[in-house]
């Protein structure tokens, strides 16, 4: 390696030589790859999923891949840093999606139906239990993606800004799957009602 190469210069060369042995089957590149961009590759899952048991997942998988798709890599495309982080970035937003929405909530069992209390008034409690029942069913019509946003804005309590730090999604597409989920129940609610 040149000498008067910046770290990150050196580092994609390094990881260019490497896919390219991986892409031949070559497992001591990938040990390699593995041992110089682990620290990266983990605090980007981790950035994205909050969880160190999902982060190591986010990696396993990250790799898994890399071993898979290393020919696939085109350095006409990009770097191979910016190449292996896209990978990890979108392992780890697949693995957000594929986790249960009460995952996230900090008290999953508060997500149960309300029990009904026999003092209340009969008919306010049938209302309420139906209302409740009306809006999973809402909930459940919405793609995996926005049911997952909604959970963290409305059971997490996390702001927009929050939410787009948490997932890697950029501010403006949080905002807009969210708006577009509540508009989804308002219709999806008033329709029951008519």
């Amino acid at each position: 390696m040149n000498a008067t190469m910046d770290p990150l210069t050196s580092l994609n060369a390094a990881c260019a030589r490497w896919l390219r042995d991986i892409a031949q089957g070559d497992e001591k590149a990938l040990s390699s790859l593995y041992d110089a961009t682990l620290g990266k590759c983990y605090a980007l899952a981790y950035r994205i999923t909050r969880s160190r048991e999902s982060a190591e997942d986010v990696l396993a998988n990250t790799f898994m891949q890399v071993w898979r798709d290393a020919a696939r890599y085109d350095p006409e495309r990009g770097h191979p840093m910016a190449w292996l982080l896209t990978i990890c970035r979108t392992r780890a937003l697949d693995h957000l999606r594929q986790r249960d929405p009460a995952e996230l909530h900090p008290e999953p069992d508060t997500l149960a139906p309300p029990e009904i209390d026999p003092r209340d008034d009969p008919l306010e409690s049938l209302l309420a239990q139906d209302t409740h029942e009306r809006l999973h069913r809402a909930i459940a019509q919405l793609p995996r993606l926005s049911q997952q946003l909604l959970a963290l804005a409305f059971f997490r309590g996390l702001s927009h800004q929050e939410i787009a730090d948490h997932t890697g999604m950029p501010l403006g597409t949080v905002k807009t799957h969210l708006r577009q989920a509540q508009a989804c129940l308002r219709g999806v609610i008033r329709d029951e009602l008519s």
